[in-house]
C-alpha cells in the first residue's frame, strides 16, 4: 500500500520585498502561513539497484518529469542518503496550479515525507520525532539546503504552521502560532507571471530610486517586527498542548482570535508589496480583494490579501459566518472559493498521514 500524505497550501500573511541585488535575486520578508487545503500525494518506494522514477498526476497540467518539484525533491534525496530505489509518485491535485499558495513546493516535502515513510527511514537522518519536527528545528536543518535546490518556497513546508521567511524565502524560521482562523480563498481563472511580476517591481524600485542598499534596513526592521508582533499574538501563560494551548470554538473562533490578530494590530500593517504591480496589471484581482474585505459590513474581513504573486487571493474571518458571507459577495462575480481555515504547526505534522498509512 502507498503512503499517501496531505500536502497542504500556504498563504503569505504579509511580503515585502527588496530592490534587485547584483546576483540577480530579490531579499524579502514574508509571513507564510499553513491552511487545511491540501493536495494528496501517495509515493510508493523500495529499494533497488539503480533509482528509477514514476510521476503521475491527477491534473494533466502537472509535469510528470524532472521538472516537478516532488520528482526533483525525492532524487536529491536518495543521493544525500547514498540510496537508489525505484519509486512511483502520485499527485491528486486540489489545489491551484501556480496560484501563489505553494502547491508545488508542498508537494515536495510530501514526496519526501511519503518516501522516508516507504523505506522505513522514520528514525534515520530523515527525520525526528513528530515534536521535535512540531518545534520547526531538528527536521530543517539537514533539508533545508537541498530544499531550496528545489524551490524557495520549499523550505517553509520542513516546518509549517507559521513561518517567517528571509533572503529569498528560503531562509525559514518558526514563528509562535495563532489559533486557527476561518479563511476564504479566492481563486481566479486568471494567470499571474512571478517573473514578470519581479520584473514590474524592478522598474518601480528604479523609478522610486530604491537600491538593494536601501531597503536591506526596511528588511531587517520589518523581520523584528513580525517576531515581536506574532510572539505578542499569543496571551501571556496560554502556550500549552498545540499549538498555544488556547482552546477555541470551532464554529466562531472569535475569542483567541481577536486577541492574536486584532487585540496586537498586525492586521492593520502587514501587507504584499506584490499587489502594488500585480493589481494594475490586472484589475479584477484588486477588486477580489475589495470583495473579500467586504468594507461596511457586519462580516468584513480582518484582512484581506493577494497570497505570494498571486493569482490566488484570501481573506481571513472572525466566524464561519462571516467567511461564508465573503463567499456569497464572490459568486455574483463568478469567482471560484474555498472555505478553510489556518492550520497551526503541531495539526501540520499531526494530520499530514492520512490515517490508513500511520
Amino acid at each position: 500500500m502507498a503512503t499517501t500524505v496531505r500536502s497542504h497550501a500556504k498563504i503569505n500573511l504579509g511580503l515585502s520585498i527588496g530592490a534587485p541585488r547584483p546576483d540577480g535575486f530579490h531579499s524579502l520578508v514574508t509571513v507564510y502561513q499553513t491552511l487545511e487545503l491540501h493536495d494528496l500525494v501517495a509515493v510508493s518506494a523500495r529499494l533497488a539497484p539503480e533509482t528509477s522514477i514514476r510521476l503521475t498526476s491527477s491534473d494533466e497540467r502537472v509535469p510528470t518529469d524532472a521538472r516537478n518539484t516532488a520528482w526533483r525533491m525525492v532524487v536529491l534525496a536518495l543521493e544525500a542518503l547514498g540510496l537508489t530505489a525505484e519509486v512511483e509518485i502520485h499527485i491528486d491535485k486540489r489545489l491551484p496550479v501556480q496560484g501563489g499558495m505553494g502547491a508545488g513546493s508542498a508537494n515536495a516535502v510530501a514526496a519526501l515525507v511519503g518516501l522516508e515513510t516507504e523505506l522505513g527511514l522514520a528514525s534515520q537522518q530523515i527525520s525526528a520525532s513528530a515534536g521535535q519536527r512540531a518545534s520547526g528545528r531538528s527536521w530543517v536543518a539537514p533539508w533545508q539546503e537541498i530544499a531550496a535546490q528545489v524551490g524557495s518556497d520549499v523550505p517553509l513546508f520542513l516546518i509549517g504552521g507559521a513561518v517567517l521567511g528571509l533572503d529569498r524565502g528560503q531562509e525559514v524560521y518558526s514563528l509562535p502560532d495563532i489559533e486557527p482562523v476561518w479563511c476564504v480563498v479566492a481563486t481566479p481563472e486568471i494567470g499571474v507571471s512571478t517573473a514578470q511580476a519581479f520584473c514590474d517591481w524592478d522598474a518601480l524600485c528604479a523609478a522610486d530610486g530604491l537600491t538593494a542598499e536601501a531597503s536591506t534596513d526596511k528588511l531587517n526592521k520589518l523581520s523584528r517586527a513580525y517576531a515581536s508582533a506574532f510572539a505578542e499574538a499569543i496571551p501571556e501563560g496560554r502556550q500549552g498542548a498545540g499549538s498555544s494551548g488556547v482552546p477555541f470554538d470551532e464554529e466562531n473562533l472569535a475569542g483567541p482570535q481577536e486577541s492574536a490578530l486584532v487585540r496586537t494590530g498586525i492586521s492593520s500593517w502587514i501587507q504584499n508589496d506584490f499587489e502594488r504591480v500585480v493589481f494594475p496589471q490586472h484589475p479584477s484581482l484588486a477588486e477580489i480583494k475589495r470583495i473579500l474585505l467586504g468594507p461596511g459590513t457586519p462580516e468584513a474581513a480582518l484582512h484581506a490579501s493577494l497570497s505570494g504573486s498571486g493569482s490566488a487571493l484570501f481573506g481571513l474571518f472572525r466566524t464561519r459566518g462571516d467567511a461564508e458571507a465573503a463567499r456569497e459577495r464572490l459568486r455574483p462575480a463568478g469567482v471560484a472559493s474555498h472555505l478553510t481555515r489556518t492550520l497551526p504547526r503541531t495539526a501540520y505534522w499531526r494530520e499530514m498521514l492520512l490515517p490508513e498509512t500511520v
